[in-house]
């Protein structure tokens, strides 16, 4: 068992790799798309982070996995570099428990459409404290 502060310390280690490796993937991809009018680099990392966290998933039968590598790749790395793997893992294994896939599919629904409907609402209220017009 490892220490809470080991804990913090390997997730902030791999959140830091992890949101490096995002922004340079997705300025990348985008310089190469025209990374105008269609987000291709988030959607390329998110896509290539869910690969990922379920390719950990599936070869390590989940966090018993030696616990400070699993803080290190999966929580800090692969939840920094695309939270959407770490939302797809948690739909997943609401999905596989009983009566899941209706709670898994309310999860869905909630997370994207509160998630819309809070940045409009947080967009509107930056807008009116000053911000960009």
């Amino acid at each position: 068992m490892i220490a809470w502060w080991e804990g913090l310390l390997l997730v902030g280690a791999g959140g830091a790799l992890g949101g490096l490796a995002r922004f340079w993937l997705s300025q990348w991809i985008d310089n190469r798309t025209g990374g105008g009018r269609f987000p291709w680099g988030t959607l390329a990392v998110n896509a290539f982070g869910a690969l990922l966290i379920g390719l950990a998933l599936g070869w390590t039968s989940g966090p018993a996995w030696t616990s400070w590598l699993w803080l290190l790749l999966v929580v800090g790395v692969l939840g920094s570099f695309t939270t959407v793997s770490s939302f797809s893992l948690q739909v997943l294994g609401v999905a596989e428990q009983d009566d899941g896939l209706r709670r898994a599919l309310v999860y869905v629904l909630l997370t994207l459409g509160g998630g819309l409907v809070l940045v409009a609402i947080g967009h509107a209220l930056g807008r009116l404290a000053g911000g960009a017009a």
